[in-house]
C-alpha cells in the first residue's frame, strides 16, 4: 500500500502544463490571435478610461460610480490574468508552469467571485435609490460603501482559496495537456486521475455560492425596484427610474448568463470544447463590452467624457 502511495506522489508531481488552446485548427490561428488582441485592447482602454474618468469627474464620486469604478478595475484585472497568455497560445506552443498555472487559476477565481459579487452590491445601491431615496445618504455612506467593498474583495479571497484548494488535493498523472485556454477547474478535474465525487460536490458548492448568493441577492433587489416603480404614477417617473437600473440589468444578464451556461451544465449537455467556446464570453467579451454598456447608456458618463475631452483639447 506504501508503494502505491510512493508511486502516486511521485506521478503527481507536475512541472508544467500545455493548454491545447481553442482551436487546433491552424487557419484560425492569426485570424483569431488579432480579433482577441483587438478584443484586448478594447477592454484595457475601456475600462482604464472609465475609471480615469470616474476619478477626475467630481460628480461621478457617489456609491454608483464608487462600484462601478471597482467593476471596472475588476474587468481588466481578470481579462489581463487571463488574454495576453492566450495571445501567447495563438502563435506559439502555450506552456506554463505549475506555479504559473495555480497563481493565473487563483486571481480568475478571486476576480470572477469578486465580479459576482460587485454586481449585487450594485444592485443593492440600486435598491436603496429607488427604493428609499430620502435615506440614500444614510444609507450609502462611505463607511457602507467601504464594508461592501470588503465584503466583495473577502468573497473574492473565499473563492480563490477553495478552488485552489481543490486543485491542490488533485493528482495529475502522465498527461498534462489540459484542454483549456487557461486554468480552470473543469479541465483540471477531467485531466486528474483521482478526481472524486467530493471534488465535484465542491466545485458545485462554491460556484454555486459564487453564483447562486448574488443572483438571489440582485433578483431580490430587483423585485423590490419594480414593485416600486410600478406604483409610480407618472410614466415619465417610471421610464427615468428604471433607465437608471437598464445598464446594471444587461451586465448582469451577460456575466452571469454565461458563466451560468458555462458551469453549472451538465458535461454530457454541453461538452468541454463547447463549454471553452462559451468561457469566451465572460472572459474576453463581458469585460469589453461593460465599460461601453455604461458609457453608451449613462447621461453622467457621456457628461464626464464631454468635459474629460473638453479639457485635454483646449489645454
Amino acid at each position: 500500500m506504501s508503494r502505491q502511495r510512493m508511486a502516486a506522489w511521485n506521478t503527481s508531481f507536475v512541472t508544467e502544463f500545455i493548454f491545447s488552446g481553442l482551436t487546433d485548427q491552424p487557419g484560425l490561428q492569426i485570424p483569431l490571435f488579432f480579433l482577441f488582441l483587438c478584443f484586448y485592447v478594447v477592454t484595457v482602454v475601456g475600462n482604464l478610461g472609465l475609471m480615469t474618468m470616474i476619478g477626475l469627474n467630481s460628480h461621478l464620486h457617489t456609491p454608483m460610480y464608487f462600484f462601478l469604478f471597482n467593476l471596472s478595475f475588476i474587468d481588466f484585472s481578470y481579462s489581463t490574468t487571463l488574454t495576453p497568455k492566450m495571445l501567447v497560445g495563438f502563435v506559439s506552443q502555450n506552456i506554463i508552469s505549475y506555479a504559473g498555472c495555480m497563481t493565473q487559476f487563483f486571481f480568475f477565481c478571486f476576480f470572477v467571485f469578486s465580479e459576482s459579487y460587485i454586481l449585487s452590491a450594485m444592485a443593492y445601491d440600486r435598491y436603496v435609490a429607488i427604493c428609499k431615496p430620502l435615506l440614500y445618504r444614510v444609507t450609502m455612506s462611505p463607511q457602507m460603501c467601504l464594508y461592501l467593498l470588503s465584503a466583495v474583495y473577502g468573497m473574492g479571497v473565499f473563492g480563490a482559496v477553495a478552488h485552489i484548494g481543490n486543485v491542490m488535493s488533485l493528482t495529475f498523472c502522465a498527461d498534462n495537456l489540459i484542454n483549456h485556454y487557461m486554468c480552470d477547474i473543469i479541465p483540471f478535474l477531467e485531466l486528474s486521475c483521482n478526481t472524486s465525487y467530493i471534488n465535484l460536490f465542491l466545485v458545485f458548492i462554491v460556484v454555486a455560492i459564487g453564483i447562486g448568493v448574488p443572483t438571489v441577492t440582485i433578483f431580490i433587489s430587483y423585485g423590490f425596484i419594480i414593485s416600486n416603480i410600478l406604483h409610480i404614477s407618472s410614466n415619465e417617473g417610471r421610464s427615468k427610474a428604471f433607465s437608471t437600473c437598464t445598464s446594471h440589468i444587461i451586465v448582469v444578464s451577460l456575466f452571469f448568463g454565461s458563466g451560468t451556461f458555462a458551469y453549472l451544465k451538465p458535461p454530457s449537455i454541453l461538452p468541454l470544447d463547447q463549454g471553452k467556446v462559451s468561457s469566451v464570453f465572460y472572459t474576453a467579451v463581458v469585460p469589453m463590452f461593460n465599460p461601453l454598456i455604461y458609457s453608451l447608456r449613462n447621461k453622467d458618463v457621456k457628461i464626464a467624457l464631454k468635459k474629460t475631452l473638453s479639457k485635454k483639447v483646449f489645454s
